[in-house]
């Protein structure tokens, strides 16, 4: 069976070492997040995660949901139990507002409990993540009534969320959207269409579940211009806030997918549903994007929990498999044959593994902390500066950090050889589990073209401009101590790669628009190259200055530092290389025409 711990100490590192969470205490809710309470919410939440939600995890692959007869799902055995857990713990309640019953705490320390869920069981973290999602299009969309009936009891959860974008004609391109709205004339509207891919869309584990809908009115642009956001309950809710009668949704059924199984990922069939509009008319994506933006950083987060869980079981079978000799004499003369772990190929695929999943946890916990900053930051200044960093990062940590994650988890099952293609060994759920969150949520290369077609460009590049002020400090005040010296010059080169690719595109891409578009993934791919080694430097001025007094610890930042001269060794060198193929431009990718794809007879 796979074995999965929670990486508390690491998680410790980076929240009270490398973030400082605690000098923040001066914002509203950092009050509360002391070194203390903080390590006890990582501490117990791993805990938590890996002996409730972890076994569960291919019980969920195994048995899947069920859609009976009435159209009501059935989630696979042990969830509701575990979600019943889950809701009683409060661990859902944790980053949201105690306005309506959260217990305030920062969105860093909700991005830990992100990544130790999906680690443990990603199928079962969809459930309370969508509903995370949701919140936040209400919290900043709903009104002030519609805050009232929904919130608490989301927040609670009791009530779970989704978001219903995605229709069997149309997925990125939304103005094509076929469902409609019609106004009932008394505040109401019936909202009639099909929607897709519908994560956590039906399932037993909650009372009531929360649909947040796209549709057009009457007369609307037919273009993502004509597009309303609705809130859609399954059961309608009576003035008390209980629930009442069946609303107009029903599931289709449940779609029949590669991976995350123990997640309902419905067809939902809105016939005359009853629902309320959110926000203003026609304005709906922009609502609707909110939740998506959230989404995408949990996202990003998968990619993270799916390489860490994958990376501790190819460790752990690394390190008992025997097959043949060291190349450099026998590790064990005395045993038949060395561990596996001895083959530098072998540790390549480790190191590869350690030193992505290591920078990418500090990464996705600074995006968090950005999401604070945005929000709570003392001046409007420092509010603006986070969220011209996060609108930057977070295609970044969506698109690097899942096309990574999953790299990563098919490596760890290489590992394993031929017993990684074996079911039994659990290796395959995580690749396949990995696999979806390259997609949904807007492909990576719809991330690609979000970064370099509008997040480089905003503001007159100020965002960017920003991020390479930032890395260029941090590389001049590790260059000031000997034993970083070099690391920084080498993520210094790294940053100029990227700078140059900046450059090109600048020159380039106003004239051919191809050559964004074919350049893009591979900007995106320098980028998150270029912000782990910001995270493997940070990191690196954190292990070095604690080393002397750090007493049984030091082994810990010894290896902190060691990963991190790995990274900028074996990491850094491809930003040069994806940089020249950026340079290469669109004309050989678009020359040919359609028909020399066609295979001849």
């Amino acid at each position: 069976m796979p074995v999965y711990t929670a990486p508390t100490r690491d998680t410790r590192f980076i929240i009270n070492e490398v973030l400082d969470l605690a000098s923040y205490g001066n914002l509203p809710g950092f009050e509360m997040a002391t070194d203390d309470v903080t390590d006890a919410v990582i501490n117990e939440g791993g805990k938590f995660c890996a002996e409730v939600l972890a076994p569960l995890n291919r019980i969920g692959d195994e048995h899947g949901c069920v859609r009976n007869e009435d159209g009501s799902v059935t989630t696979p055995p042990g969830f509701k139990e575990a979600f019943d857990q889950f809701r009683e713990a409060g661990w859902g309640t944790l980053a949201h507002s105690e306005e309506f019953g959260g217990q305030g705490m920062p969105h860093v320390l909700g991005f830990v409990m992100e990544e130790f869920i999906s680690s443990a069981n990603q199928a079962f973290g969809m459930y309370p993540g969508l509903t995370n999602g949701a919140i936040s299009a209400l919290v900043a969309k709903g009104s002030d009534e519609q805050k009232a009936i929904y919130l608490p009891k989301m927040v609670s959860g009791e009530w779970t969320g989704t978001m219903n974008l995605t229709e069997p004609h149309c997925g990125t391109d939304l103005g094509m959207i076929r469902t409609k709205a019609v106004p009932n004339g008394d505040g109401s509207y019936s909202i009639t269409g099909t929607k897709i891919f519908i994560s956590a869309g039906e399932h037993d584990m909650s009372e009531n579940i929360i649909h947040l809908v796209l549709a057009k009115t009457p007369g609307a642009p037919d273009s993502t211009k004509g597009i309303s956001l609705f809130v859609v309950p399954k059961f309608l809710v009576n003035d008390d806030g209980s629930v009442g009668e069946r609303n107009g949704v029903m599931c289709g059924s449940i779609e029949h997918k590669m991976g995350i199984h123990g997640n309902s990922t419905c067809v939902l069939n809105y016939d005359g549903a009853t629902g309320w509009m959110v926000g203003e008319e026609n304005k709906g994506l922009a609502a609707m994007f909110i939740m998506m933006n959230a989404a995408r950083l949990g996202v990003g987060i998968q990619g993270l929990s799916q390489a860490e869980v994958a990376y501790q079981n190819a460790v752990a079978y690394a390190l008992d498999r025997r097959q043949g000799r060291a190349l450099s004499g026998p590790a064990e003369p005395e045993a038949q044959a060395d561990p596996i772990f001895v083959h530098p190929d072998v540790r390549r695929m480790l190191m590869d593994a350690k030193a992505f999943t290591e920078g990418m946890r500090a990464l996705a916990l600074w995006g968090g902390l950005l999401v604070d900053l945005t929000h709570k930051a003392q001046t409007e200044e420092e509010r603006e500066q986070a969220d011209l960093l996060l609108g930057l990062m977070t295609p970044v940590i969506k698109g690097y950090g899942t096309d990574k994650g999953y790299e990563v988890a098919t490596n760890m099952q290489q590992v394993f050889g031929g017993h990684g293609y074996i079911e039994e060994w659990g290796m395959s759920q995580f690749v396949r589990d990995a696999r979806i969150a390259q997609i949904y949520e807007g492909t990576n290369g719809v991330q690609a073209m979000d970064l370099c077609g509008r997040k480089l460009a905003q503001k007159g590049g100020a965002a960017v401009q920003a991020f390479f002020k930032h890395v260029g400090e941090e590389i001049a005040a590790a260059k000031e101590i000997d034993e970083l010296k070099d690391m920084a010059e080498q993520l210094e080169k790294a940053l100029g790669q990227q700078q140059a690719a900046t450059m090109w595109f600048m020159q380039n891409a106003m004239q051919n628009p191809n050559h964004l578009g074919a350049g893009a993934h591979h900007y995106m791919h320098i980028m998150g190259i270029v912000t782990l080694g910001l995270m493997w430097l940070k990191m690196s001025k954190v292990a070095h200055a604690k080393l002397d007094t750090a007493g049984d610890d030091k082994a810990f930042y010894e290896q902190k530092l060691a990963t991190a001269r790995y990274y900028m060794d074996r990491y850094l060198p491809d930003a040069g290389a994806l940089r020249r193929k950026l340079e290469a431009g669109s004309d050989s990718l678009m020359a040919l025409g359609e028909e020399a794809f066609a295979t001849a007879a």
